[in-house]
């Protein structure tokens, strides 16, 4: 889930690069401003990237993610974050130059998401129909307004520009104005303002120079104004003249106290200010900080958020820090809400814990050990989703793929948030949560690049359909933004852009979403013609992007100190347009508009909305701006410097006391950044009396109940040049109106048809919410409709509407359901697995529950009230277990049954395999797992360049190599979520020969027993062999064996290319085996282990193997050969039976895979439960002894590579 961004009064942080100048600046955090009249091409700057989810500078989130807007309030990025004010990195957005800069606003206890590195991208304006700087305009002085560029047309302006332009000639319109330059910082890219504001003229802005190859500050300057900007100083020897500064912070409840952080690059350390920036204290920290969070209550109050994942506490603004938690989740750490939280210092946090899993923890910021932490949510939480908001706390769930959304209003326990039961959301977004109601935005599992808004009841549970199919887009981070906007000053008033048959179309609702319907086009266009539009095939679409930077409108705009008035970019047609646009105004809260403009403006309110200020988007220096004090009905051009100017900004001061606007830009390309101040108090000539007041009665289409109720405004009469002043108070007269339909929504479950009525989804039993009350209790059962929140109607059809109260009746347990909290049907041994049991129809408070877990253990419960948070159980063995719920009461009763797989995690896996195999005749393939009790394994095999495995569930497998040569053998076992492989290679051959060879003693000392070891003396073996006798290497293979005392066995090969000669490569074979044994027989064989120590390789007696062939005849040589090895096998028979060993004898035996059947797990500690059984390893023992003195006659010759001799271990229990 994504939080909103915090904005405080006052302050702005702001990112300059290279052309945009410093700001004074108020609200709204984070800010990027173009530098529209930069022609070169800029550098290619770093990008950024972004689960209920938040919007995060990370990895992208995942599916099924729920996300929360600013403050709740209007129309903005997904992206914006928990309240936590990021270290900008200095990304320039947008389509800056070299001189392009980006502003922001200084933090102010909360600001959008991010850390260092570039700057986090924002929602921008359309910039399409703007005009190119000119061919020549890059260099030098700019020419006047209008004028760059030959032959280039003036650009259009309002209707009245030819009468301003002759006032102009006779007595030019001009308002008090200075200017001043920022100099020396002309290289910076970077700056940072804040104003302190109410009643303080004392202004900061931090310049810094930030090297995007290098990722860092090189230099800074801190400059300090005390006359509103009229004169700076520069402060770079009171902070340390070798200091260099990243980022400017201020407390949002004492706008004297400032935070300054130093690069961390050079140093971590902060300096303190509680001078309103005269003077610094600077202490040093032990780790990096990221981001901050201001208390919203008590000013020393400051969370910090590292580098490295960790949350620090400061009680005293910063001067001591006291470490939290660890892996706390970037972004989604909150302080508690004053009225709803007990405890003021309380920490809401998301973090990982010691299980691995992510959790919603709360704790106070001097107690945050591990026994003082809470978990409000029993269980775990997807990563990036808690959101704290309001009355509410918001969770995501994944379970069986399936994302399930939580909520907790006004921290009462958590409910799972119903939505329609086919909504299968991908994707969530909290719009509002304003008014006790929340607002969301869904993306269904049918939805690519639109979103249905639904919204709540008061506890935020049940959701219903507002309107589908609204558009979205992505932000330059990646971040979803929805076309959704909330006008300002009236509440249940909104706009949305909605897809329809691939055209967007501009909605409007004045009962918050229950109707909508298309905007009214205007009548006349700006040059008085009529305009012919004819709805629903014609009406006006707005562009609803809400400015995330404060130095520009944004292309929609409404105030609360000015209800009844918007400003919006938008078109006349049959869709919304992105090319040919204008700006609309609407003075009656959207019921009609006027075109005020034909290409894009900025316009800004001033003075409560009594008069607007218009300036217009383009690339060629200005010297003035358009000013109406009648709703913008007509307009008249003031200048507000002697110079044109680039604007690459302004800002309109909101407080009343000043009456103060900024314009910031530079003169030339190379000029320093200027900085432009506007006194607007000149404008207004009088203060305003009563008769410069009316009323304006609030309609839709005529309609005056609004939301259910008559509200009057007084407002300012159009024309009016009187200035209200700072003891102005808003007056609004309301009476409630009689309850009509316009003021009921469908409720849960239902659904609204053609003839305005509620009637139940296909899906939705109106029976089923009874189940949370007990036979003699009364609930509330819904006549389908609810009344919206926030509506005041009285009377009328709310007696009609209105749920009724009945008696709770008796129903059996209906729909009963178990499952695991991750969803997984597989546990491991030793650990919590925690069981949830569903119920869709009965009796919650008087059905028992029995659970039984299958391995002999069962409980029991008088009712569903101990349930809620899940039962948990710790399995001791490993196994498929039978879990069985049982619900009953006096009127029926349910079951549901879930099987579950207990597993030991496997650590290794040992392939044993023969060396060499004969063609078409099956090989024994066994896989030995440790721990060997792992419970159900899960057998994968691959042969040779197969892509599709056998499966078994069986560690042994027989098959049949049909290619001569080298054959890969791989197998993966799979236990719950762990799966580990192993992969060996097997000769495959027609025939070959075989011998045990033996070593001289001295082997034994140095033999490890490892088997690296045993496969590089194999190796060491092969080439002195070969080095002996001239025998190719590839008709030589040796094989060590584990144990002592040290052997081995050498195969002998046919050459590759005599296949086809059967007979003759029989012979050639025969000489091959001649030499070698002659060699080896004179001690001829011998290697060097190392230095002084010399190993002699000899034949192991008696054992010769006969001449190995996969076909039916025999020799009578060969049967005497069986004979003889018949009568080795008595021998080492007797021998194994009393338990010797002699050293140079190795025995051959028929390895068999028999094995036993037994079961695994308990199903069921019912005698008739069906079992599960699987095959038994063999005993660990009696396989390495296998392994060591065994050899394989006829189509296989050993079994080889054993690990270890020594015994495997079983699983434990924990």
């Amino acid at each position: 889930m994504e939080k909103g961004t915090n904005c405080f009064p006052t302050c702005h942080t702001v990112f300059l690069a290279w052309t945009w100048l410093l700001l004074l600046c108020w609200c709204c955090t984070g800010a990027e401003i173009t530098c529209r009249s930069c022609s070169s091409p800029s550098p290619s700057w770093p990008s950024s990237s972004s689960r209920l989810r938040q919007e995060q500078r990370q990895p992208p989130p995942l599916p099924g993610g729920l996300r929360s807007w600013p403050g709740g309030r209007t129309r903005g990025s997904a992206g914006a974050a928990a309240a936590a004010e990021p270290l900008p990195g200095g990304e320039p957005g947008g389509r800056a130059g070299p001189r392009g800069a980006a502003l922001r606003s200084a933090g102010a206890g909360g600001g959008a998401p991010g850390g260092r590195g570039p700057a986090a991208a924002r929602s921008r304006r359309s910039s399409e129909g703007r005009r190119a700087l000119p061919a020549g305009a890059g260099r030098g002085l700019p020419a006047a307004e209008g004028q760059r560029g030959g032959g280039r047309a003036q650009p259009r302006g309002p209707p009245e520009e030819g009468r301003a332009s002759r006032l102009r000639g006779a007595e030019e319109l001009r308002l008090s104005s200075t200017t001043f330059a920022l100099t020396g910082d002309a290289a910076h890219n970077q700056a940072m303002v804040h104003w302190s504001g109410h009643n303080s003229s004392v202004i900061l802005i931090l310049t810094k120079l930030y090297d995007f190859n290098l990722g860092s500050v090189t230099e800074s300057s801190l400059w300090r104004s005390t006359d509103y900007g009229t004169t700076y100083e520069k402060l770079n020897d009171k902070v340390g003249l070798k200091t260099v500064l990243s980022y400017l912070y201020v407390s949002p409840t004492n706008k004297r106290k400032i935070m300054l952080l130093s690069d961390p690059e050079i140093e971590s350390s902060i300096l303190i200010s509680s001078d309103e920036g005269a003077t610094y204290q600077k202490y040093r920290l032990n780790f990096y900080i990221q981001s901050l969070l201001f208390h919203p209550k008590q000013e020393e109050w400051i969370l910090a958020y590292s580098l490295d994942q960790k949350l620090y506490s400061s009680t005293d603004f910063g001067r001591k820090w006291q470490l939290m938690h660890e892996q706390v989740t970037p972004n989604r750490f909150y302080w508690s809400v004053t009225g709803l939280d007990k405890e003021p210092d309380l920490v809401h946090m998301e973090a990982q814990t010691a299980d691995g899993h992510t959790h919603y923890l709360t704790c106070r910021i001097q107690e945050c050990s591990e026994t003082k932490r809470s978990g409000p949510f029993s269980r775990s939480i997807d990563i990036s989703s808690l959101v704290v908001q309001d009355e509410y706390i918001f969770i995501q769930v994944t379970a069986g793929g399936r994302a399930n959304y939580y909520v907790s209003y006004r921290r009462e326990p958590f409910a799972q948030i119903k939505l329609p039961k086919y909504s299968l959301p991908k994707d969530m977004h909290i719009i509002s949560t304003d008014e006790n109601q929340v607002f969301a935005a869904v993306q269904e599992w049918n939805q690519n690049d639109t979103y249905n808004l639904y919204i709540s009841d008061t506890r935020g549970v049940y959701f219903t359909l507002a309107l589908e199919n609204v558009k979205s887009s992505r932000g330059l981070e990646g971040n979803i933004i929805i076309d959704l906007y909330e006008v300002a000053g009236i509440k249940g008033i909104f706009l949305a852009n909605r897809k329809i048959d691939d055209q967007i179309k501009t909605f409007i609702t004045y009962n918050k979403g229950r109707d909508w319907r298309l905007l009214q086009a205007p009548d006349t266009d700006l040059r008085g013609d009529p305009v012919v539009c004819q709805m629903p095939f014609c009406s006006l679409h707005l562009h609803l992007q809400l400015s995330a930077n404060p130095y520009t409108s944004g292309s929609i705009s409404s105030k609360e100190t000015a209800p009844g008035l918007l400003v919006a970019t938008g078109n006349i047609g049959s869709e919304l347009s992105y090319t040919d646009v204008g700006v609309f105004i609407s003075s009656d809260g959207g019921n009609s508009w006027r075109q005020i403009f034909e290409e894009e403006y900025n316009v800004w309110f001033l003075d409560w909305g009594g008069a607007l200020v218009a300036m217009k988007h383009t690339s060629v220096p200005m010297r003035h701006m358009w000013v109406s004090f009648d709703e913008g009905r007509s307009w008249s051009k003031y200048s507000f410097t002697s110079t044109p100017l680039f604007v690459d900004g302004s800002l309109v001061d909101p407080g009343i006391e000043t009456q103060i606007m900024t314009v910031f830009g530079h003169f030339s390309l190379r000029s320093e950044w200027q900085l432009v101040k506007v006194d607007y108090k000149s404008l207004f000539s009088r203060r305003c009396n009563k008769d410069d007041y009316q009323t304006w009665h609030l309609h839709n289409q005529g309609e005056p109940c609004v939301m259910g109720e008559r509200k009057i405004y007084k407002k300012r009469k159009p024309g009016a040049q009187c200035s209200l002043g700072r003891d102005y108070s808003q007056s609004v007269v309301s009476e409630p109106c009689v309850c009509g339909q316009g003021d009921f929504e469908c409720d849960y479950g239902y659904e609204r048809h053609s003839n305005n009525q509620c009637v139940p989804a296909f899906w939705f039993s109106p029976s089923s919410l009874s189940k949370d009350c007990s036979i003699g209790q009364n609930y509330l059962n819904s006549t389908g409709y609810r009344r919206i929140v926030s509506n005041n109607c009285t009377d009328g059809l709310r007696e009609r509407y209105m749920a009724k109260m009945e008696k709770c009746p008796g129903k059996a347990p209906r729909g009963l359901h178990i499952l695991t909290t991750d969803g997984k049907l597989v546990t491991e041994q030793g650990h919590n697995a925690t069981f949830i049991i569903l119920m869709e129809e009965g009796d919650l408070q008087r059905t028992n529950i029995q659970l039984d877990f299958g391995d002999g253990i069962a409980v029991s419960y008088a009712n569903f009230s101990p349930v809620e948070d899940g039962i948990r159980h710790v399995y001791k063995s490993a196994g498929i277990f039978q879990v069985t719920a049982y619900a009953e009461n006096s009127l029926g009763s349910d079951t549901a049954v879930l099987f579950l797989h207990v597993v030991c995690p496997v650590e290794h896996v040992h392939l044993s395999v023969p060396f060499v195999a004969i063609r078409n005749k099956d090989v024994n393939i066994t896989a030995v797992v440790w721990p060997s009790q792992a419970g159900t394994l899960t057998y994968f095999w691959w042969f040779g360049n197969s892509t599709k495995p056998l499966i078994t569930l069986e560690s042994s497998i027989s098959y049949t190599f049909a290619v001569e040569g080298m054959n890969t053998v791989t197998v993966q076992v799979a236990a719950g979520s762990t799966l580990i492989q192993d992969t060996k290679e097997i000769a495959v051959h027609e025939y070959f020969q075989s011998q045990l060879l033996s070593f001289s003693p001295n082997l034994d000392y140095h033999n490890p027993d490892i088997p690296e070891w045993r496969q590089d003396i194999g190796k060491v073996i092969k080439r002195a062999l070969a080095q002996v006798t001239g025998i190719p290497d590839e008709q030589i293979l040796v094989a060590v064996f584990p144990g002592l005392p040290t052997s081995a066995e050498l195969f002998i090969l046919p050459h590759k290319n005599t296949t086809g000669r059967r007979k003759s490569s029989e012979a050639d074979l025969e000489q091959v085996v001649e030499i070698l044994f002659n060699a080896l027989n004179q001690n001829l064989v011998q290697f060097e282990l190392k230095p002084g120590v010399e190993v002699i390789v000899y034949v192991t007696q008696l054992t010769l193997a006969p001449l190995v062939d996969s076909s039916t005849g025999h020799s009578s040589s060969a049967m005497l050969m069986l004979l003889s090895v018949v009568f080795v096998g008595l021998a080492v028979f007797l021998i194994y039976k009393f338990k010797r060993k002699i050293p140079w004898i190795n025995i051959y035996a028929q390895v068999q895979h028999d094995k036993e059947q037994e079961m695994i797990g308990s199903v069921s500690q019912s005698e008739n439960a069906p079992k599960i059984t699987l095959s038994e390893f063999t005993d660990p023992e009696e396989l390495m002894d296998k392994e060591l003195d065994t050899r394989v006659m006829g189509s296989i010759s050993t079994i080889a590579n054993s690990e270890s001799t020594k015994e495997i271990p079983n699983c434990t229990s924990v």
